[in-house]
């Protein structure tokens, strides 16, 4: 189910430290100047709903597998993320608990994010942005960064983990300029296989209801909940 690999890449990692990138090297003063915009940014935000295309390319293939849909995000810990193409599939997070539908099956699993493999990560970059100073350590990059172009780009490296092999190399996230909001987030795993994540049309404080970010059971529809 492409739903469930791409949620354990996307909520993949658990503590993180990341250096930051763009057309030279900066310096540690550079670097908190940008994560404190960053902050200062994502706090404002109660809510966020944006356009995204996703790319995913696995090792040992020349061809991506690309879709498309839609995220929605409200504080506290509400997150829908939608994919409209090439097939309808909804993922729902509320907190720690997490349901994957597709329509077309008529199936929903259901799960705790904490308990899944290589759990955790960009959720808390995206429902915790604007506390990066907090999750954070703030290595200085020693080289440019093609991800970003000129854009402000952060690389996000995961601290080995106790009695767990790491799954994800890094994590890069390309910034608006403009605003610092995230534009796009590249994953990358140790297996070799690549996830990109480009958002559009973001909007934020909207009042998005929270009806929208819960889900409930359709009738007929077969829930598996994972061990």
């Amino acid at each position: 189910m492409m739903s469930l690999r791409w949620l354990q890449v996307f909520f993949g990692i658990g503590i993180l430290s990341f250096t930051v990138a763009s057309s030279g090297v900066w310096a540690i003063s550079a670097v908190e100047d940008l994560v404190e915009k960053i902050d200062a940014r994502y706090a404002q935000i109660q809510d966020l709903q944006a356009d995204f295309t996703q790319e995913t390319l696995f090792e040992g293939f020349t061809t991506g597998f690309t879709s498309s849909g839609r995220l929605y995000l409200k504080k506290p810990g509400l997150l829908r993320w939608e994919y409209l193409q090439p097939s309808e599939e909804q993922i729902y997070v509320d907190g720690d608990q997490v349901m994957m539908y597709v329509p077309e099956h008529q199936q929903v699993v259901k799960g705790v994010l904490t308990q899944m493999a290589a759990s955790k990560g960009p959720l808390a970059l995206l429902q915790g942005v604007g506390k990066l100073s907090q999750q954070f350590t703030i290595v200085e990059s020693e080289t440019g960064s093609k991800e970003g172009g000129n854009n402000p780009t952060l690389t996000l490296v995961p601290k080995p983990a106790e009695n767990e092999a790491p799954t994800i190399k890094k994590i890069v996230l390309k910034l608006f300029p403009d605003s610092f909001l995230i534009q796009g987030i590249t994953v990358f795993e140790v297996s070799g296989n690549i996830s990109r994540v480009v958002f559009d049309h973001i909007q934020l404080n909207k009042g998005l209801s929270t009806r929208l970010l819960t889900f409930k059971v359709p009738p007929g529809v077969v829930v598996v909940e994972l061990p």
